[in-house]
Protein backbone atom coordinates (compact mmCIF):
# COMPACT_ATOMS: atom_id res chain seq x y z
CA UNK A 1 0.00 0.00 0.00
CA UNK A 2 1.45 3.38 -0.97
CA UNK A 3 2.21 5.97 1.69
CA UNK A 4 -0.03 8.49 -0.04
CA UNK A 5 -2.99 6.11 0.25
CA UNK A 6 -2.22 5.43 3.91
CA UNK A 7 -2.00 9.16 4.66
CA UNK A 8 -5.39 9.69 3.05
CA UNK A 9 -6.96 6.78 4.96
CA UNK A 10 -5.57 8.07 8.27
CA UNK A 11 -6.28 11.74 7.57
CA UNK A 12 -2.58 12.39 8.20
CA UNK A 13 -0.07 14.73 6.55
CA UNK A 14 2.87 13.08 4.81
CA UNK A 15 6.30 14.66 5.19
CA UNK A 16 9.84 13.77 4.20
CA UNK A 17 8.99 10.67 2.12
CA UNK A 18 7.84 9.85 -1.38
CA UNK A 19 4.08 9.36 -1.70
CA UNK A 20 4.90 6.33 -3.87
CA UNK A 21 6.78 4.53 -1.08
CA UNK A 22 5.34 1.05 -0.73
CA UNK A 23 4.37 -0.07 2.78
CA UNK A 24 3.87 -3.79 3.37
CA UNK A 25 2.99 -3.83 7.07
CA UNK A 26 3.26 -2.30 10.54
CA UNK A 27 5.66 -2.95 13.41
CA UNK A 28 6.93 -1.56 16.71
CA UNK A 29 9.36 1.30 16.48
CA UNK A 30 12.38 -0.73 17.61
CA UNK A 31 11.59 -3.75 15.41
CA UNK A 32 10.37 -2.04 12.24
CA UNK A 33 12.38 -2.30 9.02
CA UNK A 34 12.25 -0.87 5.50
CA UNK A 35 8.80 -1.06 3.98
CA UNK A 36 7.09 -0.94 7.35
CA UNK A 37 5.13 1.74 9.20
CA UNK A 38 5.50 2.48 12.93
CA UNK A 39 4.39 5.19 15.38
CA UNK A 40 5.31 7.34 18.39
CA UNK A 41 2.73 8.61 20.90
CA UNK A 42 4.64 8.07 24.15
CA UNK A 43 7.47 10.61 24.66
CA UNK A 44 9.76 7.88 26.05
CA UNK A 45 10.10 6.56 22.48
CA UNK A 46 10.93 9.92 20.88
CA UNK A 47 14.63 9.07 20.68
CA UNK A 48 13.90 5.73 19.01
CA UNK A 49 12.14 7.59 16.20
CA UNK A 50 15.50 9.02 15.14
CA UNK A 51 17.09 5.58 14.70
CA UNK A 52 14.17 3.45 13.51
CA UNK A 53 14.63 1.63 10.22
CA UNK A 54 10.95 2.00 9.35
CA UNK A 55 10.02 3.75 6.11
CA UNK A 56 7.65 6.10 7.95
CA UNK A 57 6.56 6.99 11.48
CA UNK A 58 3.14 8.20 12.62
CA UNK A 59 3.79 11.20 14.90
CA UNK A 60 1.95 14.11 16.48
CA UNK A 61 1.56 17.34 14.53
CA UNK A 62 4.14 19.12 16.72
CA UNK A 63 6.71 16.31 16.72
CA UNK A 64 10.26 17.48 15.94
CA UNK A 65 11.39 16.71 12.39
CA UNK A 66 13.41 13.53 11.80
CA UNK A 67 15.13 12.13 8.72
CA UNK A 68 12.59 9.29 8.39
CA UNK A 69 9.28 9.82 6.64
CA UNK A 70 6.53 11.13 8.89
CA UNK A 71 2.75 10.93 8.92
CA UNK A 72 1.65 13.79 11.13
CA UNK A 73 -1.65 13.24 12.95
CA UNK A 74 -3.75 15.06 15.55
CA UNK A 75 -4.14 11.73 17.34
CA UNK A 76 -1.18 9.46 16.53
CA UNK A 77 -2.34 6.61 18.77
CA UNK A 78 -5.74 6.47 17.07
CA UNK A 79 -4.06 6.76 13.66
CA UNK A 80 -1.84 3.82 14.58
CA UNK A 81 -4.89 1.76 15.55
CA UNK A 82 -6.42 2.48 12.17
CA UNK A 83 -3.16 1.72 10.39
CA UNK A 84 -3.14 -1.77 11.91
CA UNK A 85 -6.66 -2.26 10.54
CA UNK A 86 -5.39 -1.44 7.05
CA UNK A 87 -3.02 -4.43 7.09
CA UNK A 88 -4.57 -6.98 9.44
CA UNK A 89 -6.98 -9.48 7.93
CA UNK A 90 -8.98 -11.18 10.70
CA UNK A 91 -10.41 -14.66 10.15
CA UNK A 92 -13.71 -14.74 8.33
CA UNK A 93 -16.57 -17.04 9.31
CA UNK A 94 -19.00 -18.34 6.73
CA UNK A 95 -22.70 -18.23 7.55
CA UNK A 96 -24.19 -21.49 8.73
CA UNK A 97 -24.96 -23.66 11.74
CA UNK A 98 -22.42 -26.37 12.61
CA UNK A 99 -23.98 -29.85 12.82
CA UNK A 100 -22.84 -30.26 16.44
CA UNK A 101 -24.52 -27.03 17.56
CA UNK A 102 -27.74 -27.32 19.58
CA UNK A 103 -30.17 -24.57 18.65
CA UNK A 104 -33.71 -24.61 20.04
CA UNK A 105 -36.34 -24.47 17.27
CA UNK A 106 -37.76 -21.20 18.64
CA UNK A 107 -34.30 -19.64 18.54
CA UNK A 108 -33.47 -20.98 15.08
CA UNK A 109 -36.45 -19.03 13.72
CA UNK A 110 -35.10 -15.83 15.28
CA UNK A 111 -31.52 -16.02 14.07
CA UNK A 112 -30.63 -13.01 11.95
CA UNK A 113 -29.05 -13.08 8.53
CA UNK A 114 -25.51 -14.39 7.97
CA UNK A 115 -25.17 -15.99 11.40
CA UNK A 116 -22.17 -18.26 12.01
CA UNK A 117 -22.93 -20.80 14.74
CA UNK A 118 -19.80 -22.81 15.53
CA UNK A 119 -19.18 -26.31 16.94
CA UNK A 120 -20.96 -27.28 20.16
CA UNK A 121 -22.69 -23.93 20.55
CA UNK A 122 -25.89 -24.13 22.60
CA UNK A 123 -28.73 -21.64 22.09
CA UNK A 124 -31.77 -22.14 24.31
CA UNK A 125 -35.42 -21.35 23.64
CA UNK A 126 -36.84 -17.90 22.88
CA UNK A 127 -33.45 -16.40 22.07
CA UNK A 128 -33.35 -13.57 19.53
CA UNK A 129 -30.04 -12.79 17.77
CA UNK A 130 -29.62 -10.07 15.13
CA UNK A 131 -27.80 -10.10 11.81
CA UNK A 132 -24.14 -11.02 11.22
CA UNK A 133 -23.61 -12.83 14.51
CA UNK A 134 -20.54 -15.02 15.07
CA UNK A 135 -20.67 -17.54 17.91
CA UNK A 136 -17.54 -19.66 18.12
CA UNK A 137 -17.10 -23.08 19.71
CA UNK A 138 -18.83 -23.85 23.01
CA UNK A 139 -20.61 -20.51 23.36
CA UNK A 140 -23.78 -20.90 25.43
CA UNK A 141 -26.79 -18.59 25.22
CA UNK A 142 -29.46 -19.25 27.87
CA UNK A 143 -33.18 -18.89 27.30
CA UNK A 144 -34.93 -15.59 26.71
CA UNK A 145 -31.79 -13.66 25.72
CA UNK A 146 -32.06 -10.82 23.21
CA UNK A 147 -28.96 -9.79 21.23
CA UNK A 148 -28.58 -7.10 18.56
CA UNK A 149 -26.67 -7.05 15.28
CA UNK A 150 -22.98 -7.86 14.76
CA UNK A 151 -22.62 -9.89 17.95
CA UNK A 152 -19.27 -11.70 18.26
CA UNK A 153 -18.67 -14.27 20.99
CA UNK A 154 -15.37 -16.10 21.29
CA UNK A 155 -15.13 -19.68 22.53
CA UNK A 156 -16.69 -20.46 25.93
CA UNK A 157 -18.43 -17.12 26.38
CA UNK A 158 -21.78 -17.41 28.18
CA UNK A 159 -24.87 -15.19 28.23
CA UNK A 160 -27.31 -16.17 30.97
CA UNK A 161 -31.12 -16.13 30.93
CA UNK A 162 -33.13 -13.03 29.98
CA UNK A 163 -30.11 -10.75 29.48
CA UNK A 164 -30.29 -8.06 26.83
CA UNK A 165 -27.32 -7.11 24.60
CA UNK A 166 -27.23 -4.28 22.07
CA UNK A 167 -25.49 -4.03 18.70
CA UNK A 168 -21.76 -4.60 18.12
CA UNK A 169 -21.15 -6.36 21.43
CA UNK A 170 -17.94 -8.39 21.63
CA UNK A 171 -17.37 -11.09 24.24
CA UNK A 172 -13.87 -12.49 24.57
CA UNK A 173 -13.12 -16.05 25.70
CA UNK A 174 -14.78 -17.10 28.94
CA UNK A 175 -16.68 -13.85 29.49
CA UNK A 176 -19.87 -14.45 31.44
CA UNK A 177 -22.82 -12.08 31.27
CA UNK A 178 -25.58 -12.59 33.82
CA UNK A 179 -24.03 -14.94 36.38
CA UNK A 180 -25.79 -14.88 39.76
CA UNK A 181 -25.04 -11.93 41.97
CA UNK A 182 -23.41 -12.76 45.32
CA UNK A 183 -26.36 -12.33 47.66
CA UNK A 184 -27.01 -14.23 50.87
CA UNK A 185 -28.93 -13.53 54.09
CA UNK A 186 -28.09 -15.25 57.37
CA UNK A 187 -30.98 -17.13 58.95
CA UNK A 188 -31.67 -17.65 62.66
CA UNK A 189 -29.54 -20.79 62.77
CA UNK A 190 -26.50 -18.99 61.32
CA UNK A 191 -26.73 -20.48 57.85
CA UNK A 192 -26.55 -18.42 54.68
CA UNK A 193 -29.81 -18.30 52.72
CA UNK A 194 -29.39 -17.59 49.00
CA UNK A 195 -31.16 -14.47 47.73
CA UNK A 196 -32.66 -15.29 44.36
CA UNK A 197 -31.05 -13.19 41.64
CA UNK A 198 -34.22 -12.50 39.68
CA UNK A 199 -32.96 -9.51 37.67
CA UNK A 200 -30.88 -9.45 34.50
CA UNK A 201 -27.97 -7.69 32.79
CA UNK A 202 -28.32 -5.07 30.07
CA UNK A 203 -25.28 -4.51 27.85
CA UNK A 204 -25.68 -1.49 25.61
CA UNK A 205 -24.22 -1.23 22.10
CA UNK A 206 -20.50 -1.10 21.24
CA UNK A 207 -19.36 -2.76 24.47
CA UNK A 208 -16.39 -5.15 24.63
CA UNK A 209 -16.03 -7.54 27.56
CA UNK A 210 -12.69 -9.33 27.67
CA UNK A 211 -11.58 -12.76 28.85
CA UNK A 212 -12.87 -14.35 32.06
CA UNK A 213 -14.78 -11.28 33.18
CA UNK A 214 -18.07 -11.72 35.05
CA UNK A 215 -21.02 -9.32 34.95
CA UNK A 216 -23.46 -10.40 37.68
CA UNK A 217 -27.22 -10.21 37.27
CA UNK A 218 -29.23 -8.13 39.73
CA UNK A 219 -31.25 -9.58 42.59
CA UNK A 220 -34.08 -7.34 41.36
CA UNK A 221 -33.98 -4.89 38.48
CA UNK A 222 -30.85 -4.85 36.32
CA UNK A 223 -27.11 -4.54 36.11
CA UNK A 224 -26.30 -2.15 33.23
CA UNK A 225 -23.17 -1.51 31.18
CA UNK A 226 -23.34 1.69 29.14
CA UNK A 227 -22.67 2.23 25.45
CA UNK A 228 -19.06 2.05 24.30
CA UNK A 229 -17.65 0.88 27.63
CA UNK A 230 -14.66 -1.48 27.48
CA UNK A 231 -14.04 -4.02 30.23
CA UNK A 232 -10.68 -5.77 30.51
CA UNK A 233 -9.81 -9.33 31.59
CA UNK A 234 -10.71 -10.70 35.03
CA UNK A 235 -13.04 -7.89 36.03
CA UNK A 236 -15.91 -8.47 38.48
CA UNK A 237 -19.02 -6.31 38.16
CA UNK A 238 -21.35 -7.05 41.07
CA UNK A 239 -25.12 -7.24 41.03
CA UNK A 240 -27.20 -4.11 40.40
CA UNK A 241 -24.18 -2.02 39.34
CA UNK A 242 -24.61 0.72 36.76
CA UNK A 243 -21.63 1.61 34.57
CA UNK A 244 -21.90 4.63 32.27
CA UNK A 245 -20.88 5.08 28.66
CA UNK A 246 -17.29 5.06 27.33
CA UNK A 247 -15.85 3.96 30.67
CA UNK A 248 -12.76 1.75 31.04
CA UNK A 249 -12.61 -0.98 33.69
CA UNK A 250 -9.07 -2.33 33.51
CA UNK A 251 -7.80 -5.75 34.55
CA UNK A 252 -8.88 -7.14 37.94
CA UNK A 253 -11.15 -4.24 38.83
CA UNK A 254 -13.81 -5.31 41.32
CA UNK A 255 -17.12 -3.50 41.75
CA UNK A 256 -19.19 -4.58 44.74
CA UNK A 257 -22.96 -4.63 44.36
CA UNK A 258 -24.94 -1.48 43.59
CA UNK A 259 -21.89 0.56 42.58
CA UNK A 260 -22.74 3.49 40.30
CA UNK A 261 -19.91 4.35 37.90
CA UNK A 262 -20.33 7.39 35.67
CA UNK A 263 -19.44 8.16 32.07
CA UNK A 264 -15.85 8.33 30.77
CA UNK A 265 -14.45 6.96 34.02
CA UNK A 266 -11.13 5.07 34.12
CA UNK A 267 -10.56 2.51 36.86
CA UNK A 268 -7.03 1.18 36.46
CA UNK A 269 -5.82 -2.32 37.29
CA UNK A 270 -6.89 -3.90 40.60
CA UNK A 271 -9.04 -1.01 41.72
CA UNK A 272 -11.59 -2.19 44.28
CA UNK A 273 -14.86 -0.35 44.92
CA UNK A 274 -17.10 -1.10 47.89
CA UNK A 275 -20.85 -1.33 47.41
CA UNK A 276 -23.34 1.56 47.21
CA UNK A 277 -20.63 3.99 46.07
CA UNK A 278 -21.02 6.58 43.32
CA UNK A 279 -18.08 7.48 41.06
CA UNK A 280 -18.66 10.68 39.11
CA UNK A 281 -18.19 11.29 35.40
CA UNK A 282 -14.61 11.56 34.19
CA UNK A 283 -13.05 10.34 37.43
CA UNK A 284 -9.79 8.35 37.35
CA UNK A 285 -8.63 5.85 39.96
CA UNK A 286 -4.95 4.88 39.83
CA UNK A 287 -4.02 1.18 39.94
CA UNK A 288 -4.67 -0.69 43.23
CA UNK A 289 -6.79 2.09 44.68
CA UNK A 290 -9.38 1.06 47.26
CA UNK A 291 -12.53 3.16 47.05
CA UNK A 292 -14.85 3.00 50.09
CA UNK A 293 -16.68 6.29 49.47
CA UNK A 294 -18.10 8.45 46.69
CA UNK A 295 -15.68 10.01 44.22
CA UNK A 296 -16.64 13.37 42.69
CA UNK A 297 -16.74 13.96 38.96
CA UNK A 298 -13.35 14.69 37.40
CA UNK A 299 -11.35 13.61 40.45
CA UNK A 300 -8.14 11.59 40.29
CA UNK A 301 -7.65 9.35 43.31
CA UNK A 302 -5.00 6.92 44.58
CA UNK A 303 -4.26 4.72 47.55
CA UNK A 304 -6.34 2.72 49.98
CA UNK A 305 -8.51 4.26 51.21
CA UNK A 306 -8.41 6.37 48.06
CA UNK A 307 -7.62 10.06 48.41
CA UNK A 308 -6.69 12.83 45.98
CA UNK A 309 -3.85 11.59 43.78
CA UNK A 310 -1.55 14.56 44.44
CA UNK A 311 -2.06 14.19 48.18
CA UNK A 312 -1.33 10.45 47.88
CA UNK A 313 1.97 11.19 46.14
CA UNK A 314 2.95 13.49 48.99
CA UNK A 315 1.99 10.80 51.49
CA UNK A 316 4.15 8.28 49.64
CA UNK A 317 7.09 10.65 49.78
CA UNK A 318 6.62 11.02 53.55
CA UNK A 319 6.16 7.27 53.98
CA UNK A 320 9.63 6.63 52.55
CA UNK A 321 11.05 8.95 55.22
CA UNK A 322 9.20 7.37 58.17
CA UNK A 323 12.26 5.47 59.54
CA UNK A 324 14.24 8.70 59.51
CA UNK A 325 11.38 10.60 61.16
CA UNK A 326 10.93 7.87 63.79
CA UNK A 327 14.64 8.03 64.59
CA UNK A 328 14.45 11.80 65.05
CA UNK A 329 11.41 11.45 67.32
CA UNK A 330 13.25 8.89 69.50
CA UNK A 331 16.17 11.24 69.89
CA UNK A 332 13.83 14.03 70.95
CA UNK A 333 12.17 11.70 73.46
CA UNK A 334 15.56 10.75 74.90
CA UNK A 335 16.43 14.41 75.45
CA UNK A 336 13.31 14.88 77.51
Amino acid sequence: MKLADIAKALNARLENASPETEITGVSGIEQAGPGQLTFVSNPKYNAAAKTTKASAVIVAEDFSAISTGMLRSKNPYLAWARAIELFYRPPSYAPGVHPTAVVHPTARKKLGKNAHIGPYVVIDEDVVIGDNAVLLAHVVIYRGVTIGNNFFAHAHAVVREFCNLGDNVLLQNGAIVGSDGFGFAKDDSGHWHKIIQSGNVVIESDVEIQANTCIDRASIGETRIGRGTKIDNLVQVGHSCAVGHDTLLISQVGLAGTTDVGNNVILAGQVGVSGHVKIGDGAIAIAQSGIPHDVPAGAMVSGSPAIDHRLWLKCCAVYAKLPEIAKAVRKLSERE
